[in-house]
């Protein structure tokens, strides 16, 4: 995905936005940048890989070289990023979270024109962002600009623009997929996706982007530039698994959410008869944890641990970019507890289950460690799409998802009609899935959260809420 965390101050602002970014590296794990900007020296850019290295590792040493009033840092899941446009609308550093799904033909849109090159990656492909910089400044204001680069594409756009004067222009993406949220304190102002990031460095919370909305901050405020949009749909996600516990969005706190996520799971399959009897209940760490504390308080089964990541080493599994590296670090990270798997009868909760490589490795671990039996809960439904949105699903085709690729083996073509009755447990075709996967899997017993469930968790009106990767439907 990625993330950005900006601030235009009266004074030094080095380390707020080092270490403001560094808060939302949970959301990105390729490429960070910081730009910083001084009135008398200009803007001061490095960008890093973080694949196989922290955030805060890699820029440390530039902390020195960095000095300015206004700054700008990001986090990518994609390319390399700030970038720095020169152009008729003037000098400014430009950073998105996007997801492009018709990017090249933008590209040859601008080619068509006969007024753009771009610079090319080595595998031949443009940098999303130096594309939106292209859209931005074909037309005649920063703002018409960028309005203009949301209309223009098919999936999501959230910006953030750096001027030579020190100004923060920032977009919310036009559906309002990701929140933005400004902060302020004595010294000025600052905008973020995590609302605890400014929080612990001394912001207290100003306001709350709407979808579409664009807003200018500098050191003694903010205002709307262009308003906001009256459609909205938050990924759910940002609740259910990427969010950090400390962050809420739009009123509504992860970690709450977490725990009546799990609880009302557990009332439903007490209400449906299908509570299994288990030892303990246990979160696959660390994003089902909390889950999974709600599933057992809900169900009076004693919460666990039977088993911890070892993350001072590794700290994200999915960082090695050889995803045969990426299962073993996987896997060398779990670190059991004996005494609290051996015969003993287990109930996990994950965040979710795409592809379900990692967690059937998680299974066969238990197993070998002397489990009796091993029951799973997905805190969300079956996922059903590749998310075009936000890429949260990073497999290449539907059919890398493990509901769809179990679909298509038990019923063929004919199946993927009937997409809405698979993810539904109580239709027969549930049934047929569930039993599927577990016996794919090695589950003694299996369940999703459903749909209706996770929203009541979530807490807000279920068309403010974007559940295209179950439901197929924007």
């Amino acid at each position: 995905m990625g993330a950005f965390f900006a601030v235009a101050s009266h004074r030094d602002v080095t380390l707020d936005v080092f270490f403001g970014v560094d808060y939302h590296s949970h959301l990105g794990t390729k490429r960070a940048g910081m730009v910083l900007l001084d009135e008398r020296d200009g803007f001061q850019r490095e960008i890093h890989s973080i694949e196989n290295t922290p955030f805060r590792t890699k820029f440390e040493s530039d902390l020195d070289t960095f000095h300015g009033t206004c700054g700008v840092g990001c986090i990518s899941d994609t390319d390399p990023q700030p970038l720095l446009i020169r152009s008729h609308l003037g000098t400014f550093a430009l950073t998105t979270v996007s997801a492009i799904n018709n990017a090249e033909e933008l590209v040859e849109s601008c080619f068509a024109s006969g007024e753009h090159q771009f610079m090319a990656m080595s595998s031949g492909k443009v940098n999303d962002t130096e594309l939106i910089g292209a859209l931005i400044t074909q037309k005649n204001d920063l703002v018409e600009g960028i309005r203009y680069a949301q209309s223009m594409v098919d999936g999501s756009l959230t910006l953030l623009i750096m001027t030579a004067d020190g100004q923060l222009i920032v977009a919310r993406d036009a559906m309002g997929r990701l929140p933005v949220l400004v902060g302020k304190n004595d010294s000025g102002h600052c905008v973020a996706f995590e609302s605890f990031a400014y929080q612990k460095l001394g912001y207290a919370d100003a306001y709350e982007l709407g979808p579409a909305e664009i807003v200018s901050i500098d050191a003694d405020g903010f205002r709307t530039i262009a308003p906001t949009g009256d459609q909205e749909r938050v990924c759910a996600f940002m609740w259910v698994y990427y969010g950090y516990p400390n962050s809420c969005y739009e009123g509504m706190n992860v970690e709450v959410m977490r725990y009546r996520n799990g609880a009302v799971m557990a009332r439903d399959e007490r209400a449906a008869g299908t509570l299994p009897e288990v030892d303990y209940v246990a979160g696959v760490p660390d994003s089902g944890t909390p889950h999974a504390i709600g599933y057992a308080t809900e169900s009076g089964v004693q919460f666990a641990r039977p088993f911890i990541k070892y993350t001072p080493t590794w700290a994200r599994s999915f960082m090695p970019s050889n995803q045969e590296v990426r299962n073993h670090v996987a896997k060398m990270k779990q670190i059991h507890i004996p005494e609290l798997i051996k015969d003993k009868k287990l109930l996990f909760v994950d965040d979710s289950i795409v592809r379900g490589t990692q967690l059937r490795e998680t299974v066969d671990f238990l197993y070998k460690a002397g489990a009796k039996e091993v029951h799973m809960r997905s805190a969300c439904p079956p996922i059903m799409f590749s998310c075009k949105y936000l890429s949260f699903s990073r497999g290449k085709s539907d059919m890398d998802l493990i509901a769809r690729r179990v679909v298509q083996e038990l019923e063929g073509d004919e199946g993927q009609q009937h997409l809405d009755e698979y993810a539904d447990s109580s239709t027969e075709r549930g049934k047929c899935l569930l039993k599927s996967i577990c016996e794919q899997m090695g589950f003694d017993s299996l369940g999703y959260q459903s749909l209706q469930g996770m929203i009541e968790a979530i807490g807000i009106p279920a068309e403010k809420i974007c559940t295209y990767c179950w439901t197929g439907r924007e």
